[in-house]
């Protein structure tokens, strides 16, 4: 069932820029690039769009955020729907990988209204995101505040380590 929520140009300018890894970054590029978003409606509830003030960069990351998943899973709001993307840096037994997951959070706590219409919006959103390859419906905090949930998302047993810590 479709909502009619649409997405902004804000959110998938944010999507595409996650998505393509420049070759040569140069340190500024670095600091800047977005490792964490989270996406929420509009006051009106007809816009998918960017939360303000809601992202971790990756220059943050050593500086103000200790643990980027750790820092992501408290911006995550108690009582309330959320989309974000997360760019998950993990290692296998054979490589180190970077993939972008969508996530999709709606926690039993939070309105019934809220959880019908972000769970009515989420293809939208979704349709706006070509070539996500981990998609991750999250009900709580039980469900997330564990790394090696992802990690098993990510890859099952043959992740080793996540955001540079193991698994």
């Amino acid at each position: 069932m479709a909502s009619g929520v649409t997405v902004t140009d804000e959110v998938i300018t944010v999507f595409n820029e996650m998505k393509v890894r420049k070759a040569q970054p140069n340190e500024d590029e670095k600091k800047k690039r977005k490792k964490a978003v989270l996406f929420c409606l509009s006051e009106d509830k007809k816009h998918i769009i960017l939360e303000e003030g809601q992202e971790i960069l990756t220059g943050d990351v050593g500086t103000t955020v200790e643990d980027p998943y750790l820092h992501f899973v408290k911006m995550l709001p108690p009582n309330d729907c959320r989309y974000a993307l997360y760019d998950a840096t993990y290692e296998t037994k054979e490589t180190k990988k970077e993939d972008l997951v969508f996530i999709f959070w709606a926690p039993e706590s939070a309105p019934l209204k809220s959880k019908m219409i972000y769970a009515s919006s989420k293809d939208a959103i979704k349709k706006k995101f070509p070539g996500i390859k981990h998609e991750w419906q999250v009900n709580g905090l039980e469900d997330i505040k564990d790394r090696r949930t992802l990690a098993e998302k990510l890859g099952g047993s043959s992740v080793v380590t996540l955001e540079g810590g193991p698994v």
